[in-house]
């Protein structure tokens, strides 16, 4: 038995007008799902975070809106009443911040590690940093120092005036220092404007210099990274998503692939 139906051409016309209303209500939803996430972030992550910020964006939707800076500084400005999203900070200063009661509880992760190392430019000669004295004697003999500054309180710089202090040679190294304005000591080693750069590892490792090693056993430091979702965010549900893809195999690789550490952490700031 044949079955005809008549008004076929509506039926076509309602089934499609149907679908493009679907359509917008599901674009609709997918920028209501979607969020601009403010981050402050530590510049002892940037090279890194940078790249895994593109890879997040691309894959969930959401936007990164990163402040960079040193944890320190960072730190004293969510102190001062500004705020963000998600803090990627030093552990050390996340924790601060949690004391401080500006961090949401239970959203602190530690999501990876680097050392403080030394660089010199690119075919330059290799100096010996393998031994305490060693180290000691490569800085007395450089006639120029590249190193964050110790008053804008990130702790590559802090941690480098402890070390030469005890050392004992703390006025000979100020007297030849040059701080980037940026915090990012191998940028005036490539640019020629410094013999050696002392920084974490990573950070000399964003710039086109030669790493000579990290620093020897007796003053070396392990620098723990950290994020938290913000108490007061807006959009804790991307926040925490960030810190997740932070601790997943993605950005271990890309962590990696920046000179950072990989495994816990045997003495750790």
């Amino acid at each position: 038995m044949a079955l005809n139906y008549s008004g076929g051409d509506t039926m076509t016309t309602t089934l499609r007008r149907m679908a493009a209303i679907a359509a917008c209500l599901l674009g609709t939803m997918s920028l209501a799902a979607a969020a601009e996430v403010t981050v402050y972030a530590t510049v002892g992550v940037k090279h890194s975070l940078e790249d895994l910020a593109a890879q997040f964006e691309k894959t969930s939707g959401h936007k990164l809106k990163i402040t960079f800076g040193t944890a320190a500084a960072l730190a004293k400005r969510v102190q001062g009443g500004e705020q963000a999203d998600l803090y990627v900070l030093t552990r050390q200063a996340l924790e601060t911040l949690s004391k401080d009661g500006k961090v949401a509880d239970g959203t602190q992760r530690n999501f990876t590690s680097s050392l403080m190392g030394v660089a010199v430019k690119k075919g330059a000669p290799k100096p010996d940093v393998s031994t305490v004295e060693a180290f000691k004697q490569t800085l007395l003999a450089a006639k120029s120092i590249a190193y964050p500054d110790p008053a804008g309180g990130g702790f590559s710089g802090v941690y480098f005036v402890q070390v030469v202090e005890k050392l004992g040679i703390a006025e000979q190294v100020k007297a030849k220092a040059k701080h980037p304005t940026d915090a990012l000591a191998a940028r005036l080693v490539m640019n020629g404007e410094a013999e050696i750069a002392v920084n974490q590892k990573p950070e000399l490792a964003a710039f086109d210099v030669e790493i000579i090693g990290a620093f020897p056993a007796g003053i070396d430091v392990t620098t723990v990274y950290s994020a938290g979702v913000s108490k007061d965010s807006k959009e804790s549900a991307a926040a925490a998503a960030i810190i997740k893809f932070l601790e997943g195999p993605e950005a271990a690789a890309v962590f990696k692939r920046d000179g950072f550490e990989v495994g816990p952490p045997a003495k750790a700031s």
